[in-house]
């Protein structure tokens, strides 16, 4: 993390948007293997996609539910540097992932994450928490209310951003970083290179 707040375009699959997202100044580029999503790319073109992305640009795959000696394999694969685990996937998930040398990322939905107790979350041996909707990439967003003040530690919101919205949801909520998916697309799965660039100005306007 740096002193900005970071920011993630995910769900991309065309070396346009992750070219967009790049020089828009993302700090992370996100591509989805997760079964069942519009957005979900194969091991080839992930690879293919993350060969554009700098030094210094996190590639992130994300994974739900997934065997982790797959997910450790695939990101190996591809040459992701960071694995977003979205799931019911458990401590030692996380801690194999780690062990394998890749940057790692808690995703929870926010009801979920309050129902935690402070032992369960201590279980996680991870280095980035994301906080969601209850549905992935639905385009719904977080109830502020409920986590306002709630997360004492290093996080990322996600759920429903859009270029019009996140500054709001950034000055009420205050996380260390912004994830935006369906936010930035003209029609479901199709990114938007305008609505990637306005996005990433509007995080960046933020004080």
């Amino acid at each position: 993390m740096t002193d900005q707040r970071w920011i993630k375009i995910c769900g991309l699959s065309t070396p346009e948007t992750v070219d967009a997202a790049i020089d828009a100044g993302a700090d992370a580029v996100g591509f989805v293997f997760a079964a069942g999503s519009p957005r979900t790319v194969t091991a080839d073109l992930a690879k293919e996609l993350v060969e554009r992305v700098p030094d210094g640009i996190d590639a992130v795959g994300v994974f739900r539910d997934q065997a982790i000696d797959e997910v450790v394999g695939i990101a190996s694969e591809v040459g992701l540097t960071t694995l977003q685990l979205h799931g019911r996937e458990s401590a030692s998930d996380f801690a194999r992932a780690r062990d394998a040398g890749f940057f790692t990322i808690r995703a929870v939905a926010a009801e979920d994450y309050l129902r935690e107790t402070d032992e369960q979350r201590a279980a996680y041996d991870h280095d980035l928490l994301l906080i969601d909707a209850a549905v992935p990439g639905s385009g719904r967003l977080v109830d502020s209310t409920t986590i306002a003040g709630r997360i004492d530690e290093a996080w990322i919101l996600a759920g429903g951003l859009t270029p019009a919205n996140v500054v709001a949801a950034v000055e009420a909520l205050d996380p260390d970083g912004v994830d935006v998916s369906s936010g930035v697309e003209s029609e479901r799965g199709v990114k938007d290179v305008a609505k990637i660039r306005s996005f990433v100005e509007a995080v960046r306007s933020i004080p």
